[in-house]
């Protein structure tokens, strides 16, 4: 793996302009319907699933239907990254209404298929487990001569499937209705959010933690795994870390009533 690092790490192109991410808003109103959020996923297909099918009999129980959010990091460091996005890009078995939004290693993952040179770090990140989810070997890569890189990037080209690519491509970074934000990692205090980064929104951690977004908003976001549910100042973090402690978190927001399923 070191080898592989070092390879992608001699020569950095230029980096590549992208379009900004969409931000989703659907209005001042609050939700007239139940909205149920799901933390970082990680690879774990299994948790997933069953966290849908919980929340589709919660739905058949109350008769009411409602829409799922999911806060992004569907890929590395579990072992299923491949089989979560093939599951988020079809229809949902249960009929559920889902938005998934982008998440940092979803993004970081999306630009090195396009550009493995440029985002080696990646591969730290739990970046091994997704490649091994498509079926290549990481290790066997950095262990060949000089020519690996382009038969390395050839194959990564041909091991993720176009529609994988494109659903990470146009993941939306952020959704809000009425006083409710959904976004992956959190919002830079005191700023707008018509202002606010994509890499805030994406990364940010201590001064968001701290204190919050310093607006007149909730933020339901992942990004910072707890052993529960992580309720601050403004928000409230559901990363329980899936691929580690096999706990998927659900949070149920309902005529302004929250639980977790």
């Amino acid at each position: 793996m070191q080898k592989l690092t070092d390879w992608f790490l001699r020569r950095r192109p230029a980096r590549p302009i992208r379009p900004r991410r969409r931000r989703i808003d659907l209005g001042t109103n609050p939700p007239s319907y139940p909205i149920y959020a799901i933390g970082d996923v990680h690879g774990c297909i299994d948790e997933l699933r069953d966290a849908e099918a919980r929340i589709a009999h919660d739905m058949s129980e109350n008769r009411r239907p409602g829409m799922v959010i999911l806060l992004g990091d569907y890929v590395d460091r579990g072992p299923a990254s491949s089989h979560v996005l093939e599951h988020l890009i079809r229809p949902s078995e249960h009929g559920l209404r889902r938005i998934a939004l982008c998440g940092n290693h979803d993004d970081t993952f999306m630009r090195f298929v396009d550009d493995p040179e440029r985002y080696s770090e990646w591969l730290g990140m739990g970046g091994e487990q997704t490649l091994l989810s498509y079926g290549l070997d990481p290790y066997q890569f950095g262990a060949r001569g000089k020519k690996r890189g382009a038969r390395f990037g050839d194959l990564l080209m041909e091991a993720v499937p176009v529609p994988h690519r494109k659903f990470l491509a146009n993941l939306p970074i952020s959704l809000t209705i009425g006083k409710l934000v959904f976004v992956h990692a959190g919002l830079r205090p005191g700023i707008p959010l018509n202002r606010q980064t994509e890499e805030d929104m994406l990364w940010i951690r201590d001064a968001f933690l701290a204190t919050g977004p310093q607006l007149p908003l909730l933020v339901i976001h992942g990004h910072t795994p707890q052993p529960e549910p992580d309720f601050g100042p403004g928000r409230i973090g559901i990363d329980t870390g899936a691929y580690y402690s096999g706990r998927l978190t659900i949070l149920k927001i309902d005529g302004g009533r929250f639980s977790f399923l």
